[in-house]
Formats: structure tokens, sequence, C-alpha cells
């Protein structure tokens, strides 16, 4: 079964360990090191699966996928950490982990622990969202108009992704400045300016005064 795994990890020796074993079952690894790192390759890019250690710099994984979740990214996740205690058991499921294995693990069970959530997924997934003659593709992470393919930048795609995935719910301003990012492309002037150009391209975002934005279903 071939796959995308995001893998946050900070210690070098395990994580070298782990993608050198993931990559000999044919799986394609991103190795990430920071709970920031591994933030911006999920708006990146779609994962087939998510490995995440929760004591590393920054960003923590606990932290992390609760972030995700929140932003609609139902990615399986499964949680590799040295945490044995049942307060963080609990903690991680409900961070909207699917697994947790407490380090030192199996390598063995950790693959059949991958094996079994991947073939869930695929079995479950739907890859596309349509609203109106738009559809976006979830595992491509790509923006149609019927069948004609609608090319974005990084920033906009990361915004039509939350839109098409909250369909028909307001999102509020913050939360789409934070999946914008620090600096510039962070700017209330800069994700009014992206909003704008989503809507030329004939997309129904609505702005809701004084709270945010929201994709009508069309």
């Amino acid at each position: 079964m071939t796959a995308e795994i995001l893998l946050l990890e900070d210690d070098d020796v395990l994580s070298e360990t782990l993608v050198d074993l993931l990559e000999s079952r044919g799986f394609t690894i991103v190795h990430t090191v920071t709970g920031e790192e591994a933030l911006n390759a999920t708006f990146e890019k779609r994962f087939d699966l998510l490995i995440l250690d929760v004591n590393v710099p920054g960003i923590d994984g606990f932290e992390l996928l609760e972030g995700l979740r929140d932003a609609g990214i139902t990615t399986p996740a499964i949680f590799i950490t040295a945490r044995t205690d049942i307060s963080s058991l609990a903690q991680g499921f409900d961070a909207g982990a699917d697994d947790y294995l407490k380090k030192p693990f199996d390598f063995d069970e950790l693959l059949i622990r991958i094996d079994a959530l991947l073939r869930k997924a695929f079995h479950t997934r739907s890859d596309e969202i349509t609203v109106g003659e738009f559809r976006f593709n979830i595992g491509k992470n790509e923006l149609y108009r019927q069948a004609e393919y609608i090319p974005l930048p990084p920033a906009e795609l990361r915004l039509v992704r939350l839109l098409f995935q909250h369909r028909g719910e307001t999102l509020e301003k913050n939360f789409l400045l934070e999946t914008l990012g620090d600096g510039a492309e962070g700017s209330e002037g800069a994700l009014r300016v992206h909003i704008a150009r989503l809507r030329k391209l004939g997309l129904p975002v609505l702005t809701v005064k004084g709270i945010g934005y929201r994709l009508e279903r069309a």
C-alpha cells in the first residue's frame, strides 16, 4: 500500500530509523522536527497519515493535532510518545488521535497499526468537495472550475482548502489569518486581497460582518 506520511519526531536516531523503515515499505515520508514545520507541511500538501511525537520544539503534538482537527483536517493520526500516563493518553485521543503508541514500541506493531488506519482511510475517503461549478480535490490539493484546473498561489490554496472543507460555515477572521502565517501574508489587508481574488474567480465567499467569511454551499 503506497501512501504519503508526515512524521513529526525530533529524536535524530529514532526519526532516521523510522524514515528508513517506512520508506523500505514503499511509503513516502516527509520528516519534520518542530510543530511549526509539521503545521506548514499539512497546508502545503495532503498526507494519508500523520505520525506525531508529542514533546517537540514549538507547538507540541497535542496542540498541533487539535488545531488541525479544528481546521477540518481529518487525516488519520498516530501519536508516538514517551508519555505513558493515562491522562496523556486521554489528552491524545481528545486532541483527535486515531491511535496512541507508547515509547519504546515494537516497529512491527507500528507497521500493523499504520496498515490498519490506512486501509480504513482509503476505504472511506472522499477526495472531492463540490460547490456549484467548482470542485476541490483534497487528494491533489487542486481547484477546478468544471474540467478547468485553476492554479493558485500557496496562501490562496490554503484558504480555499479550508473554505471548501467548512463550506456553509462561518470561519473567524483570526483563524484564517493564522492559516496565512506571519508577516505580510498574515495581515488583514492580505486576507482581503486573497478573498477578493477568490470572488473574482466566481467562488461564492460571503463576508460575515464582525466575524469572518463563509463559502456558500451554492
